[in-house]
């Protein structure tokens, strides 16, 4: 197995980004290794400071950088040797299975459309992010910011999407679905909800226990896998950061709390593409990038990407 770092793309790449590689070697097997791809003479310059081997990498030169205030569509045409462009071709030929970026989350959704592109029946892929419960147990939540505005049938097939994700990442084996709302009733909510809900409920593919409300997320009660449009989502995730912003703040020591750190998360997969990418926080730090990069591995372990096209 090869796991592609963008070793450029970040609030502090390529520092950062190479501290967490380096982490990471710890955690690998005999059969997995990471291929940095960024600039070569900075990236061997950051292993020396280091005191690792770059011989424990497969390094890739890339002498382009799409910044994070870059614009997504343009930057990722106009610099085709950036570290992003060249991680995507790499990914298209098959020379690494998995590629991950902290780095410009647009030009990274752009590059998966560009270059391994969506799968086919897929309408719309999602980001995913993994959502703990109190007792540690995690279930699943898409769309957290891909597609801000979906229709009825998108949501259904997210549905089907996370219970895939559910079934092969978390290991749950007949995953509950749920939509959130605001409120348990069938009649609550818009009419895109309803009408997925409606859809949802006549689908026998997923095993849906109708709406969840947002005061139930976290609980050991809550469905493995939790759909809502990427408007929604983004709003959650968000929300989570600023409750663990706050307890950070106010000196409290809870484990349950240190599950919400998107530090310990690492990413959030791209689902639903020909391949298995990860977008990292733009702000991540050395523990963040290791945890992006396990995060990869885990879903390339899954072969999640193959599994969907099997299942859609």
């Amino acid at each position: 197995m090869k796991l592609g770092i963008d070793v450029m793309g970040g609030d502090y790449a390529p520092e950062v980004v190479i501290e967490g590689a380096v982490d990471t070697l710890k955690h690998l097997t005999g059969n997995e290794r990471l291929v940095l791809v960024g600039d070569e003479k900075s990236i061997l310059s950051k292993l020396s400071e280091l005191s690792s081997e770059p011989s424990d990498f497969d390094i890739v030169h890339a002498s382009q950088v799409i910044g994070m205030g870059d614009h997504p569509a343009k930057s990722f045409s106009q610099k085709k040797n950036s570290s992003i462009a060249v991680g995507y071709g790499l990914l298209k030929s098959g020379l690494i299975d998995g590629f991950c970026s902290a780095g410009n989350t647009g030009a990274m959704l752009v590059g998966a459309s560009y270059t391994v592109n969506v799968i086919p029946g897929v309408q719309r892929p999602a980001l995913v992010t993994n959502v703990p419960s109190v007792s540690g147990r995690y279930s699943v939540l898409l769309d957290v910011g891909l597609n801000p505005d979906c229709k009825p049938d998108v949501l259904l097939q997210y549905g089907k999407l996370g219970s895939i994700y559910a079934r092969y990442v978390l290991g749950k084996k007949n995953p509950t679905v749920a939509l959130l709302n605001i409120g348990a009733e069938e009649s609550k909510g818009t009419s895109v909800v309803k009408s997925a809900y409606e859809m949802m409920k006549e689908d026998t593919t997923i095993n849906f226990h109708g709406n969840i409300e947002s005061n139930q997320l976290f609980h050991d009660e809550m469905p493995d896998v939790i759909v809502c449009d990427g408007f929604v989502g983004n709003i959650v995730l968000k929300q989570a950061e600023a409750f663990y912003t706050i307890y950070r703040m106010r000196k409290l020591k809870d484990s349950f709390f240190d599950l919400l750190d998107f530090e310990n998360i690492g990413g959030t997969p791209v689902i639903g593409v020909n391949a298995n990418v990860v977008i990292g926080h733009g702000n991540s730090k050395r523990k963040a990038i290791m945890n992006m990069i396990l995060q990869t591995r885990s879903v390339v372990s899954a072969n999640l990407a193959q599994r969907i096209k099997e299942e859609i």
